[in-house]
């Protein structure tokens, strides 16, 4: 049962891979505009009439609620990719903290918190007369009032 529904959502996945590919080209746009000007073109064919609307309205809706599930799907897929390369670099590096991996999942509570903190660092890091310095907010507080006391 697993597996059949692996196969599934790969095959579907598959799927929105082509298709957000596709949207994305030259080519879908060409063909976008050769039917929006075929729409165009055909208006006075039927006399400018409500269906003539219609179809390009309900044409329109359709495409662009497809489209904005596309497009979410591949910018969660990216920001998870952007997010799993920082957490690399992160865990691989010696200087930097290692509470920050993972930080996508903190509340906005959370991330207002960190953000005030560097800030603060960043205040800190101004008064430093050597810019390649870096400390935690606590460092950069003791050497602070080391040198000005």
């Amino acid at each position: 049962m697993a597996d059949t529904n692996n196969k599934k959502i790969n095959f579907f996945e598959k799927i929105a891979q082509i298709a957000t590919s596709f949207t994305g080209s030259t080519m879908a746009f060409i063909i976008a505009l050769c039917a929006v000007i075929a729409w165009v073109l055909t208006g006075p064919l039927f006399h400018f009439s409500d269906t003539w609307q219609l179809v390009i309205n309900t044409s329109t809706t359709i495409v662009t609620f497809l489209m904005v599930f596309l497009i979410q799907r591949e910018q969660n897929k990216d920001s998870r990719a952007i997010h799993l390369k920082l957490n690399e670099l992160i865990a691989s590096l010696q200087g930097p903290s290692n509470r920050l991996i993972g930080v996508e999942d903190l509340t906005e509570a959370e991330l207002e918190t960190l953000y005030k903190y560097y800030q603060k660092l960043a205040f800190l890091a101004k008064k430093e007369k050597n810019l390649s310095v870096s400390h935690s907010i606590e460092e950069a507080e003791e050497l602070h009032n080391e040198k000005y006391s």
